[in-house]
């Protein structure tokens, strides 16, 4: 079994322990009203726009999502959070770094035995959630529901649809399918361009994303009977039958979008087993980037 088979596995575990600790980093977290930036690069940025969404949406206060790289500086905001997994990534550092002591700063990351943790302000460290794969998974959701539970939104039917999502089996022809398009709405936006992230790392699969009212909006022209389109979240009334009228497959996610989540990274890893490919080492990647300066 692959690492990441295994540590995706793992997170129903995890979750449950994120949500137990989320009181004890209160003090690390953004309050309610500050306005907030969270940045990320790849995985870690996709689920800074889920995060950013969820909180925004629950009233807790205007809040962003950027790419550390593209972090606008001309804005001002009451705290930055950064999301790293690894606690080296370059423009996570580089960012920091430029917002020392005028921006209070925080980081979730994986590992205290890191540069990130002596350039932010504050660290929430999620040791039991780090991976020895390349591709996340369970931290980037760890993470998450850290945030999530936070903010309150966190409940124990979250997990057991993770449950479900790894005891159940997968839709039978999905393996097979050449083209993966995974569409979200508000928070789960972000975690459908994560899903579709997750298919082009670990299977090199031909995968898009997009607000779910925007694909009609053009995307829809390339859907074929060799398309599975998967929704994350409450569909648009009418989009189902748009997408199955063109000989697509529509998937309607049932369980709770992180949920639904699992079950992507489980298909990821199904797909590039059908490729021959190892999901552990996935073309061109490596676990942290670290640009030369």
């Amino acid at each position: 079994m692959t690492h990441v088979e295994n540590e995706l596995k793992s997170q129903p575990e995890c979750w449950t322990r994120a949500a137990g600790e989320a009181g004890r980093h209160r003090d690390a977290l953004p309050e309610r009203g500050e306005r907030v930036a969270v940045v990320g690069c790849g995985t870690s940025y996709f689920m800074a726009q889920a995060v950013a969404a969820l909180r925004e949406d629950a009233g807790q206060g205007e809040t962003d999502a950027f790419a550390a790289s593209e972090f606008p500086s001309g804005r001002s905001y009451d705290r930055v959070l950064a999301l790293t997994r690894s606690g080296t990534t370059t423009e996570v550092l580089d960012l920091l770094g430029k917002l020392s002591g005028r921006t209070r700063t925080t980081a979730v990351t994986a590992d205290p035995d890191t540069p990130v943790v002596s350039a932010a302000d504050d660290v929430v460290v999620l040791g039991f959630a780090d991976e020895r794969s390349v591709v996340q998974t369970r931290f980037a959701t760890t993470a998450f529901t850290l945030l999530r539970a936070h903010l309150g939104l966190h409940t124990d039917a979250v997990v057991a649809d993770a449950r479900t999502a790894l005891a159940t089996a997968l839709p039978q022809g999905l393996v097979e399918r050449a083209q993966f398009t995974f569409l979200g709405r508000g928070w789960t936006v972000g975690l459908a361009n994560e899903a579709a992230l997750k298919m082009r790392e670990a299977s090199l699969a031909w995968t898009e994303a997009y607000p779910a009212m925007e694909y009609r909006h053009g995307p829809i022209s390339v859907t074929t009977d060799g398309t599975a389109t998967w929704m994350l979240g409450t569909a648009p009334g009418g989009l189902a039958e748009q997408v199955r009228a063109t000989g697509a497959s529509w998937i309607e996610g049932g369980l709770d979008p992180l949920a639904e989540l699992v079950r992507v990274q489980r298909l990821a890893v199904a797909v590039a087993a059908a490729r021959g490919l190892d999901p552990d080492r996935p073309r061109h990647l490596t676990r942290s980037v670290i640009l030369a300066s």
